[in-house]
């Protein structure tokens, strides 16, 4: 149901629905922020929209133009979650310079600490004009709620990236991601013990590695989605994969979570989601980072331990005699294995309402999602895809990602781990677990309220 998000604009309605939160962008079912809706009166926009609402329809050719008349000889600052918007703009300038050799820009990238890009953002917004251009931003449900509703960000669609997802700036409706990235579950395979179905990693004595959901709140937004209604029955389908001992040692858990999910106004199955989360953060070893669990769980010391974590992990591992990626397994990868294999969620792109150089900044966005090039700071990584299926396919002529753990002959399988099986297996076989910010919203204060019961149980 679309609701009105701003005053300003009628086009500023309710967020991602199912299709966008496939953070692939092949779709255009979703609704959101964007200045380019059809229901759009340039007299509703603000007047970094009305800039938006034109850039929409132009090409990346005609928009770097604009970006060139605006911003040659001036300071651009981004702010986001990714530090590599600092690789990319040297190669947008580039780009600009091939326009224009006379060409000139000095930038600044800042990546706050913390889950401070929000606080950061809004203070900036407060500014008649901002600082800050543009963003790249992750956590869908605080997105929506903190910079969308109150008007500090725009979405802007670039027409190529319109086209390539078989849709147009007017129709779609939704954030624009730059890509999906994938945590997925892992474990070190030096002992006898393995895992075959994602109630494992909740079963009696298991400890996964994982970033607390407070250090990183798109761990939060995973554990919400569990319980709509598609995922929850993904989870009931596990359970009942399950031999009946270890059906009989989950019960319990999930009988007591009946009436927790009538009572949260969820669905039937809701109760097996309930169940594994409850289990997982009350037995989940809290970590700071990715990276140290990565490093822990590719020693063979680390036997019978387990993670959940970035894929693209395993490409910065280096080899030794007690340091392999084939010493882990990736759980989803293993033959017959049942549930869920972990969760994406989105880096998304976004204009500050109040930008001081707004052409350039939906340049660069289009630079980034409709250019291999303008990828390729964040195209170098297995588990991260392009929302642009173009781009996507372009990258992975350029990184074979799908066959990254072949030896050089081509032929013999050396790290297979390494192997990316891509984004349309990830997000189907692969059974990943997708945010989407609109469902993440709607269960904030109910799931998101039980589940602060549970940690908050847990540190007390």
């Amino acid at each position: 149901m679309k609701q009105l998000k701003r005053l300003i604009s009628l086009v500023l309605a309710a967020s991602l629905s199912l299709a966008l939160v496939s953070c692939g962008g092949n779709s255009a079912g979703n609704t959101s922020g964007s200045a380019g809706g059809s229901s759009s009166k340039s007299g509703d926009l603000t007047p970094t929209q009305q800039i938006i609402q034109q850039a929409q329809g132009m090409s990346l050719e005609e928009l770097a133009k604009k970006a060139i008349e605006e911003s040659n000889g001036k300071m651009f600052y981004g702010v986001g979650n990714s530090s590599r918007g600092k690789s990319a703009l040297p190669l947008f300038i580039e780009y600009l310079q091939s326009i224009d050799p006379s060409y000139t820009m000095e930038f600044e990238w800042q990546q706050p600490k913390n889950n401070k890009i929000f606080d950061q953002l809004t203070a900036d917004s407060l500014k008649d004009t901002g600082t800050f251009a543009m963003t790249l931003i992750q956590d869908g449900n605080q997105i929506e709620s903190k910079m969308v509703q109150p008007g500090v960000l725009d979405t802007f669609i670039p027409k190529e990236w319109a086209e390539a997802n078989n849709t147009t700036a007017a129709d779609y409706d939704g954030f624009l991601p730059l890509q999906t990235l994938n945590k997925v579950f892992m474990y070190n395979n030096t002992g006898s013990k393995t895992y075959d179905n994602c109630w494992d990693f909740v079963a009696e004595g298991e400890h996964g590695l994982f970033m607390d959901i407070d250090s990183e709140i798109v761990g939060k937004n995973f554990l919400y989605m569990l319980t709509r209604d598609d995922y929850a029955a993904w989870m009931k389908e596990a359970f009942e994969a399950l031999s009946a001992d270890e059906q009989a040692y989950f019960q319990p858990t999930i009988d007591a979570m009946e009436a927790e999910a009538a009572d949260l106004g969820l669905g039937a199955d809701a109760k097996y989601s309930l169940a594994w989360i409850k289990l997982w953060v009350e037995s989940y070893n809290e970590q700071t980072d990715d990276g140290p669990i990565c490093n822990t769980l590719v020693d063979k010391s680390a036997t019978d331990q387990f993670g959940l974590l970035v894929y693209s992990k395993l490409r910065s591992v280096e080899e030794s005699s007690s340091v392999s990626v084939n010493n882990v397994n990736v759980a989803a990868y293993d033959d017959g294995y049942q549930g869920i294999g972990g969760y994406g969620y989105c880096h998304y792109l976004f204009v500050t309402d109040n930008s001081p150089l707004p052409w350039t900044a939906c340049a660069f966005i289009a630079y980034m999602t409709c250019t291999e090039d303008g990828f390729s700071a964040w195209g170098k990584d297995m588990g991260g895809y392009s929302s642009n299926p173009a781009v996507m396919a372009e990258n992975e002529e350029t990184y074979h990602h799908q066959t990254g753990g072949m030896a050089e002959d081509g032929v013999t399988v050396q790290f297979p781990a390494k192997n990316d099986r891509g984004y349309e297996w990830w997000t189907t076989d692969g059974k990943l677990v997708l945010e989407d910010p609109e469902y993440c919203a709607s269960v904030a204060f109910t799931v998101g309220s039980w589940v602060e019961m549970l940690t908050k149980y847990i540190t007390t």
